[in-house]
């Protein structure tokens, strides 16, 4: 799971973070603990939109300053949004409505931006997204395949850039997630109960020590998470320049094909999760090594059920990989 976000916080582009698991096992607390060690970002001073200065330029709200300012358009670092989706959103809280106290005491038509906005170039998460109504699914499915936020009501007409990575936590025991979101997520997880008795001794003494002292607890951790901070950012400037050779390529639609994997989103979330991980561990070049590591977060959650197969999608795939990597 830790592995996974990492991948992407280094390429937002790979489509989001799903982790399905047991209740009590720390998904949530992992999740929301991303924000502490993500860098900050440039952004356009005053945008409540949070704008990138290079690729919002010119496509944000016209009340944004980087289209009412003339000249250079002034920038701040924020911190990377890490924002919350409570199942019980409603749908102006979202995507965003008309501000009613503008409109009853000045008379005027202000929008005011929902939880899209707020999470763009950011993480957007979800808790238990299998129990998320079907509106908001369908909602989000628009806006994560166009990465903008369209509203007409009210008389309003608003269009906002809204690119975020999705992050959704959930138990299997609780139902099924929709096949057309969960086929937006580009890496999948699964979490266990811990089984071995030193690591759950080694939880329940960190939880303690939190509880007893939290401002301690969190300064012990603060070189930590500073080293994993920097290597995000030395993985996000090495990403774009490693090396892809045809072998990579080839093994990942190969790997796809023999599981039977529908489409061609499959090769390509595998091909940039691969070059992610390789920026992670400071790779020259990406690698079979990396594909193999990352080939069933990628792909379990793409497979159609086999009822002729008692096997699960992990297993599929790992037999897939054995097949093709056999001495």
């Amino acid at each position: 799971m830790k592995r996974a976000l990492l991948i992407a916080a280094i390429d937002p582009g790979i489509g989001g973070v799903m982790v399905f698991g047991d209740r009590g096992t720390g998904k949530s607390t992992a999740v929301r603990a991303l924000a502490a060690l993500l860098p900050p970002m440039r952004a356009v001073k005053d945008c409540p939109y949070h704008c990138d200065p290079e690729a919002d330029a010119g496509r944000c709200t016209p009340d944004c300053p980087s289209r009412t300012t003339k000249g250079a358009v002034k920038t701040e670092l924020r911190p990377t949004p890490v924002v919350d989706l409570p199942l019980g959103a409603t749908e102006d809280r979202v995507v965003g409505a008309l501000d009613l106290e503008q409109a009853l005491t000045r008379g005027e038509k202000r929008f005011e931006p929902g939880l899209l906005a707020k999470a763009h170039r950011g993480f957007l998460y979800i808790d238990e997204v299998n129990l998320l109504e079907d509106h908001l699914v369908d909602l989000l499915l628009d806006v994560a395949a166009s990465g903008e936020n369209v509203v007409e009501r009210e008389g309003l007409s608003v269009r906002h850039p809204a690119r975020f990575v999705l992050i959704g936590t959930g138990n299997p025991e609780e139902g099924e997630l929709r096949p057309q979101l969960l086929d937006r997520f580009g890496l999948s997880v699964d979490v266990k109960t811990p089984t071995v008795l030193a690591d759950r001794v080694a939880v329940v003494r960190q939880r303690d020590a939190f509880d007893r002292d939290p401002e301690t607890f969190a300064a012990a951790w603060t070189k930590k998470d500073a080293q994993v901070r920097d290597r995000i950012v030395k993985a996000r400037a090495l990403h774009s320049n490693l090396a892809l050779p045809d072998e990579v390529v080839e093994c990942a639609a190969t790997l796809c094909m023999k599981i039977g994997s529908d489409g061609l989103r499959g090769e390509l979330t595998l091909i940039r999760a691969a070059r992610a991980l390789a920026a992670l561990e400071g790779a020259k070049a990406v690698s079979t090594t990396h594909l193999r590591e990352i080939a069933v977060m990628s792909l379990q959650h793409r497979l159609r059920r086999n009822p002729l197969d008692d096997v699960g999608s992990a297993s599929r795939i790992e037999r897939a990989l054995g097949e093709i990597f056999a001495p």
